[in-house]
């Protein structure tokens, strides 16, 4: 839904616990002492008609009897119970409801299923939030407020965690508490039968309290909202989470517990990574990463330097670094010399750097001191051994000292720490965390932290990065690939024939082998004698999918009558091992000789979490042996789309080796674009297969593909997790004088043309827009202006009609909407040549309608008062104006928007 109303979930003025108890052992009892005894300052009304008094306090006997409504309603009550009390709750005014009875809809159960319905519809008229069934409760420790039959009060601190599992959570807090780590919020969700991650993601992005942000993901509801909540949040602080069900086994054991399905694993991490949230493997690794995140300073490579006492410890980390598939740094010819001139001879002179076991403070702090000033050195893991020789807390207050007096660099290097031991190392390890830097019990642990830094830096990196504008003109014709879509579903199969699936591909500009259909052997034969070189002959059925399974191909054939014998001996196999298959016939192709070409695979599956996702890995035969495939949430652009190619292992065979030239990546990576507009183009297709795509120096080529349709009542894009480029907005305008512009929503590609826009401005024209001077617009902030969520934000561009694409911009207008939708702020900018020409208005006028169109209630802005043309504007567009009461300078404008019934 919304986070509307989330304000009471977590932070209430008043409480009440309806099933409150004083039977020992019960929810009821632990609740109520729980809200007691944690400090919570505003109002706790306890709600049992068996009782007069709980813990001290009076005890009202329904809803209707308690003195006032309270901002959160704690249920603890049969389920049968539960739909009438959110009924009685709402019409007080109770705006938030935790429930923690469970039978609802876990395990199938049709009659819990049918309560939960009724709750929800009970809660809806007044927009109640429900956190679960079948939770155990939520916590707020800097509110004193422990809603929760949990059996420790956690401490307070800036960590935000949020799971679906109270069993995992109450081992989280017990483990927690006594490493004294502390949090803003501890939020069970149950079965998320409203509040789900999507909304607690958007509401602790935005609450000051939560520093970070944790997640025990079991599975997820409603894709779409999950990845734009999530992609705000992580753009705002770090989110880390921990996916239960990595294989099927476990992934069945969620099912029966949450009562959802639990998608894919590979289909969550590629949305996780897509989202720039960190994924690690465990609870322990969770809250590793939070103190890595919270403590290493940041650095933006990942090459990294070991300096030890003990060669074996360096050894075992380096052993685990290249497990992790991270990179050990090469020392400068400098760095080498002058590591020579302050160690024993004996020292490694290599990485990992072992400068002996005697070494002294002092050692270590040489060393240090010159790691630090190399610049292909990105991080530095230091490794301490006790020795009876020297102190670790020496070494520790060496360290320290060294690098705070460490000449600065712009791009510093990250510095961890792993001091062995256990009484030895109690110290070192203190002085550490007083000097905010990482420190970990084991090199192993460290190489983690170093390696979770690793993947978050990225992460980051490519929710900023600037994709390459596409290298050629892709203008697909969709008409023609919906036609044949509609006339192979009007045959009542699902699966295209080969040469339909191909028509598709061809449509969408994929270069695909010349197929002919034959519909007997002695046609094919036919065909084939207008053909030259050796041929390839393939059953036509859209029945038998995978067909050389059941020797459904034939290969290097000769043209004449040998393909015609291949056709009969193929046709007699396929009758007796699928006699229920429907045959049209053959097709025939001439086989494509391209020694240097690699095999690859390019398909496209229907997740039940996520929508259509597409897969790119290694093809042929084996495909399923070699499982070198990577999985890339839709749409794609051609950095993401390059960003799948690299995780895979062929990969790096595309690159070339050994002679081999190296394939044209620029190729692949458009053919997942291309494939990637066909799915947010047509809602029919449920499944496709481009193997083997064939690809080398020249580019590519597909030789086999298939595809499986379903007939589809939604549009393409309400299917996908990520809203794609709303091509519907497009549209050319002209101006009063004839200028002709064309207005389309910006993309990510339009980030060099935003900065020559704004480099258009003056300085006093920059100051009204931006309400500050700006000399540069850094690219952290371009790229957010041009990497939008078209769910969230949208913004339109004015530019060139001849070359939509690539042209200058002439002006931009943008809005971005709250999470509930009530509200959005705009902007516009405007050209410096092109200001005074009616632009800002009739941009102003485009996004208005857009918002009116989303259903959004208000549109507002913040203008300076002396920028008297957007005054003019808002004037003339039928805003009201404002001064700001804090700032009498700022004009505050809004804009109520009529909503068409």
């Amino acid at each position: 839904m919304t986070i509307r109303n989330l304000d009471s979930l977590f932070h209430p003025g008043s409480v009440a616990l309806i099933g409150a108890s004083q039977k020992p052992g019960s929810i009821g009892t632990l609740i109520a002492h729980n809200l007691v005894e944690s400090g919570f300052t505003g109002d706790i009304f306890f709600v049992n008609p068996k009782y007069k008094e709980i813990e001290g306090r009076c005890v009202y006997p329904d809803v209707d009897s308690m003195p006032k409504a309270a901002d959160l309603a704690v249920i603890a009550t049969p389920p049968d119970t539960v739909p009438r009390l959110i009924e009685k709750l709402g019409k007080r005014g109770t705006r938030a409801a935790v429930v923690i009875s469970a039978g609802f809809r876990e395990r199938g159960n049709e009659n819990g299923s049918r309560i939960c319905a009724r709750m929800l519809d009970a809660a809806r008229p007044r927009l109640l939030r429900i956190v679960g069934p079948n939770c155990l409760g939520i916590m707020v420790p800097g509110d004193g407020l422990n809603a929760s039959f949990g059996h420790i009060h956690p401490l307070s601190g800036k960590i935000a965690f949020a799971g679906q599992s109270g069993a995992v959570q109450t081992s989280i807090l017990d483990w927690a508490t006594s490493k004294a780590i502390g949090f803003s919020h501890f939020i069970s969700m149950g079965n998320m039968s409203d509040v789900d991650f999507g909304d607690v993601l958007d509401y602790l992005a935005g609450d000051f309290r939560a520093g970070a942000i944790l997640l025990y993901i079991e599975n997820i509801t409603h894709a779409r909202k999950f990845m734009s909540a999530a992609r705000a949040a992580a753009r705002m602080k770090p989110v880390i989470v921990v996916k239960s069900g990595r294989h099927r086994e476990s992934a069945h054991a969620a099912a029966s517990h949450t009562g959802a399905l639990a998608g894919t694993d590979p289909v969550y991490d590629a949305a996780f990574r897509r989202a720039g949230v960190l994924r690690v493997t465990d609870m322990l690794a969770l809250f590793d990463a939070v103190e890595t995140l919270a403590m290493s300073r940041p650095f933006h490579g990942d090459g990294l330097v070991i300096l030890t006492n003990g060669g074996g410890m360096g050894v075992l980390a380096t052993d685990v670094l290249m497990d992790k598939k991270g990179r050990l740094a090469e020392l400068s010819q400098e760095t080498t010399k002058r590591l020579s001139r302050v160690l024993p001879p004996t020292w490694s002179h290599g990485n990992p750097v072992d400068i002996i076991g005697d070494a002294p403070s002092g050692r270590y702090a040489d060393a240090l001191r010159i790691l630090l000033e190399d610049k292909n050195i990105d991080a530095i893991l230091i490794i301490n051994c006790p020795t009876a020789m020297v102190s670790g807390t020496e070494v520790a207050l060496a360290v320290v000292d060294t690098l705070a007096k460490s000449p600065v660099r712009s791009s510093p290097p990250g510095i961890f720490t792993s001091w062995l031991g256990i009484d030895s190392a109690g110290e070192a390890r203190k002085i550490f965390s007083k000097n905010k830097i990482p420190s970990y019990e084991t090199p192993g642990e460290a190489v983690r932290g170093f390696m979770q830094m690793v993947r978050y830096r990225r992460g980051q990196n490519l929710l900023m990065e600037t994709p390459p504008n596409i290298p050629e003109a892709f203008e697909p014709d969709t008409e023609t690939a919906r036609r044949i879509i509609r006339q192979a579903l009007s045959m009542g199969g699902q699966w295209l024939t080969e040469i339909e699936a191909k028509a598709v591909l061809a449509a969408y500009k994929i270069p695909v082998v010349k197929t002919f259909e034959a519909t007997s052997p002695e046609e094919a034969a036919a065909i084939s004698d207008g053909l030259s070189g050796f041929l390839a002959l393939k059953i036509l059925s859209p029945d038998i999918p995978h067909k050389s399974d059941i020797g459904g191909v034939a290969l290097h054939l000769v043209p004449g009558r040998g393909v015609a014998e291949a056709a009969r001996n193929m046709m007699e196999k396929i009758s007796r091992k699928r006699p229920d298959a429907k045959i049209y016939g053959f097709s025939v192709q001439p086989m494509v000789n391209r020694p240097n070409a690699n095999e690859l695979i390019i398909g496209v599956v229907n997740d039940i979490q996520f929508g259509p996702v597409i897969l790119f890995g290694q093809g042929g035969t084996a495909v399923e042996i070699i499982r070198d495939m990577e999985i890339a949430i839709p749409p794609l652009n051609m950095q993401l789309a390059r960003e799948a190619m690299s995780r895979t292992r062929v990969y790096r065979l595309l690159k070339g080796y050994r002679g081999k030239p190296a394939a044209n990546m620029q190729s692949i990576a458009m053919t997942l674009v291309k494939v990637s507009q066909l799915i947010c183009d047509i809602a029919e297709i449920q499944e496709l297969d481009i193997n083997p795509l064939l690809v080398d120096e020249n580019g590519v080529i597909a030789l086999d593909a298939r595809i499986r349709a379903i007939s589809s009542s939604i549009p393409a894009q309400q299917r996908l997790a990520i809203r794609p480029y709303p091509r519907e907005l497009e549209e050319e305008i002209t101006l009063a004088d004839g200028q002709k512009f064309f207005l389309r929503p910006i993309r990510p590609e339009d980030e060099p043309a935003l900065l020559a826009l704004f480099s258009s401005l003056s300085r006093e024209a920059i100051r009204l827009r931006f309400l500050h001077a700006m000399k540069t617009l850094p690219h952290e902030f371009a790229a957010r202006l041009t990497q939008i969520d078209y769910d969230r934000e949208m913004a339109l561009v004015l530019c060139d009609p001849a070359l939509p694409s690539a042209s200058p911009l002439y002006g931009t207008v943008r809005l971005a909407a709250d999470p509930d939708n009530e509200r959005a702020e705009y902007a516009v900018l405007i050209h410096g040549d092109w200001t005074g020409r009616g632009l800002g208005t009739l941009m102003m006028r485009r996004i208005i309608d857009y918002a009116r169109q989303q259903g959004i209630g208000e549109l507002y802005g913040e203008v300076l008062a002396e920028n008297r043309g957007m005054l003019k504007i808002c004037n003339a567009l039928g805003f009201s104006k404002r001064h700001h009461r804090d700032a009498p300078e700022l004009v505050l404008v809004s804009l109520p928007l009529q909503i068409p019934s």
